[in-house]
C-alpha cells in the first residue's frame, strides 16, 4: 500500500494541483488508515462499505472530532476514486458513506486596524523585509491562495493594467487584480530586493537562497512575522484570503465578483462572507442603536 499511497499523493501534486499543505494531511490520514488495514489484516483492493464503517467507528471511540472525521471521509473519498481510475478496486467503497453534521464555524478574518498592524510589521528597508511585505501585501490584496502564491511568475504579472495571471486549483486559470499599495511594495521588491536574491528562475517569491520558496516557508515567515511584532491572534495565509473577501464584500463588493476573484467553483462557497458580514452587521446595531435594546 506504501507504493500507491505515494503514487496517489504524486497524482494530487502533478495533476490536480494541490498544495504542499493539503497533501501532507491527505499522507497523515491514508497512513492512520493503513496502520488500521494492517491491523486487520486487511488488503487495499478488498476493502468495502463495512471496513470502512468499522475503520469510522475507531475513529468515534477514539472521540475524533466531527471535523477530523469529515476530513478523514473525504481523504478517503479521492483516495477510493483514484483506486477505482487505476483499476486497484472494481468498487467503491465510499459510495454510501455520508459526513458527519459539522457546526459552521465562519472564518477567522483580522479587522482592519489588527491588518494595518501585521502589514507595517516587516522591516522594509531590508533585503528579506521588503519580500515578506510583498508576501502579506499580495494575500491581502488579491485574496490568492498560498499554493498559487508560491507558482506566481514574473512573465503571469500584467504591470500596466494591475493583474495577476493564477493556476488555481484543478489547474484552472484566472486572473486576480491588484491596486496602488501593492503596486507600490511589488515595484520596489522587483527593483531593490529580488536582485540581490535571485539566481536563475522566474518565480515572484524567492526563499532566502534566490530559489522558489515554498508553501512551509511562506508559513514560517508569516510565523516569524507575528512573533516579531508581538501579535497575539492567530494569522495563516488563509486568514488574509479570508479578510480580503470579507473586506470586499464589507465595502459593497458584489458576491459574484468575490466569487471569480477567489476562484470558488461554487457561489455557495463564497456566501459564507455574508454571514460574517451580516453578523457583523447585527452586533454593531444592537451594541449602538439606542432602541436596539429594552432598558
Amino acid at each position: 500500500m506504501d507504493k500507491l499511497i505515494n503514487e496517489f499523493l504524486e497524482y494530487l501534486k502533478v495533476e490536480k494541483n494541490y498544495s504542499y499543505h493539503t497533501i501532507d494531511s491527505y499522507e497523515k490520514d491514508l497512513r492512520n488508515y493503513q496502520d488500521f488495514l494492517n491491523k486487520e489484516k486487511i488488503m487495499i483492493e478488498n476493502t468495502n462499505y463495512k471496513i470502512i464503517r468499522k475503520y469510522l467507528t475507531v475513529m468515534y471511540e477514539k472521540k475524533y472530532t466531527n471535523k477530523t472525521i469529515a476530513r478523514n471521509i473525504s481523504t478517503l473519498r479521492t483516495f477510493s476514486k483514484y483506486l477505482l481510475k487505476e483499476n486497484i478496486i472494481t468498487d467503491n467503497p465510499m459510495v454510501l458513506i455520508s459526513n458527519p453534521k459539522i457546526e459552521k464555524r465562519l472564518p477567522n478574518f483580522l479587522y482592519y486596524d489588527e491588518l494595518e498592524t501585521l502589514l507595517n510589521i516587516p522591516d522594509k528597508s531590508t533585503t528579506l523585509g521588503l519580500r515578506d511585505a510583498v508576501i502579506l501585501e499580495m494575500f491581502y490584496s488579491t485574496g490568492i491562495r498560498v499554493s498559487e502564491l508560491i507558482n506566481i511568475k514574473i512573465s503571469d504579472i500584467n504591470f500596466y493594467d494591475k493583474k495577476i495571471l493564477i493556476l488555481g486549483k484543478g489547474n484552472k486559470e484566472r486572473y486576480v487584480l491588484y491596486g496602488d499599495y501593492l503596486k507600490q511594495v511589488l515595484d520596489l521588491y522587483l527593483k531593490e530586493s529580488r536582485p540581490k536574491l535571485v539566481k536563475d528562475n522566474d518565480y515572484l517569491i524567492l526563499n532566502k537562497n534566490g530559489g522558489k520558496i515554498t508553501d512551509r516557508g511562506i508559513r514560517l515567515i508569516i510565523s516569524n512575522i507575528l512573533k516579531k511584532g508581538e501579535l497575539d491572534y492567530h494569522v495563516s495565509p488563509h486568514t488574509l484570503r479570508h479578510t480580503f473577501a470579507t473586506h470586499m464584500l464589507e465595502n459593497g463588493a458584489d458576491l459574484k465578483n468575490v466569487q471569480e476573484l477567489l476562484g470558488h467553483s461554487n457561489l455557495s462557497t463564497t456566501g459564507i462572507y455574508t454571514h460574517i458580514t451580516n453578523e457583523r452587521l447585527r452586533t454593531a446595531y444592537l451594541n449602538n442603536h439606542p432602541r436596539a435594546k429594552l432598558e
